[in-house]
């Protein structure tokens, strides 16, 4: 198979992939062309069918593996495939673990990691409310395993919420350990808990598509409200506490034009704020210096507002 990110301009494609999406959309002069994005384990790609109706062109749908003869070329800078042929893919011509991106960790071992954390908490409610989100809620910890990040700014792949919670984790702990006048236990259970509300603003692989409830509330919102649900049934949870633990969630992005109900007002969501910054920073340049073949500049990339390059050197 060859995968999506080895494909180069001019290069012949005929393969199976993925159709995650189908669209049909109609030109400034009034022809209609079916756009479609492409998927395997390593990526998306654009594909166009400029001709619809062709003899070589069957009847598929979003969601279906399509097997494609084309050719890939540039637009305004961007890779795309253009196809000529295309037909519905039959069971035994594909292996579906070839077009899910997935985390290149394991799984299992994540998860424990995130179980030894929790067991390290000190103070008896938020460890309580720890085990009852992230251990006993069998639905909610398969959820938490499979689930994505982000649709595709970063951790963009089965098992990415939970890359990116373990990883806003240990860099929490080890503010904590450079600063102790943040409280550990508030502040790790801070970070477990900021991005819990993705496993409902985003629905699992293939479609990996924001849900109506996350077009209209968020994870931000979401993910506060699990918390509360949770905190309401363990007794006497201090209300002080539960008020800084959700503030700290509220205030994860910062700021409000980057979609946080409140800016940070504790120390601990200051923290918070600059962890969960700093790991999606870091994954998203990855992934974009993962796909260079050079080092030379790769151009402005506007998710890191600049020029941006792969490092020179051992």
């Amino acid at each position: 198979m060859r995968y999506i990110e080895e494909l180069k301009e001019g290069a012949a494609v005929k393969d199976i992939y993925l159709c995650k999406q189908k669209n049909y959309i109609t030109t400034k002069s009034g022809k209609e062309y079916c756009n479609v994005i492409l998927q395997d384990r390593t990526g998306v790609i654009e594909g166009k069918v400029w001709d619809p109706n062709s003899f070589g062109i069957s009847e598929f749908d979003a969601h279906d593996y399509i097997y494609i003869n084309g050719d890939v070329s540039s637009f305004q800078g961007k890779l795309q495939v253009n196809i000529k042929m295309l037909r519905v893919a039959e069971p035994g011509e594909y292996d579906i673990k070839e077009y899910y991106p997935i985390t290149k960790k394991d799984i299992d071992e994540m998860y424990a990691e995130v179980v030894e954390i929790i067991n390290k908490v000190k103070n008896e409610y938020l460890s309580k409310l720890l085990k009852s989100i992230f251990v006993e809620d069998a639905d909610f910890v398969e959820l938490f395993k499979q689930s994505s990040a982000a649709k595709s700014v970063h951790h963009g792949f089965i098992g990415g919420l939970l890359e990116h919670t373990l990883s806003v984790a240990k860099l929490c702990d080890y503010l904590c350990v450079l600063h102790p006048v943040l409280k550990k236990d508030l502040l790790i259970t801070a970070a477990l808990c900021h991005d819990i509300g993705k496993t409902k603003e985003l629905s699992l692989f293939p479609e990996n598509d924001y849900t109506d409830e996350g077009n209209l509330l968020g994870h931000i919102v979401m993910g506060t409200e699990m918390v509360s649900d949770k905190i309401r049934e363990i007794p006497g949870f201090p209300t002080g506490l539960a008020g800084e633990l959700k503030h700290c969630i509220l205030a994860h992005h910062g700021k409000l034009e980057f979609g946080s109900p409140k800016t940070p007002a504790l120390i601990e969501a200051v923290a918070l704020n600059y962890a969960d910054d700093t790991d999606a920073k870091l994954q998203m340049f990855t992934e974009i210096v993962s796909k260079a073949d050079t080092y030379d500049w790769l151009g402005y990339n506007r998710l890191m507002d600049g020029n941006v390059r792969m490092t020179k050197g051992e």
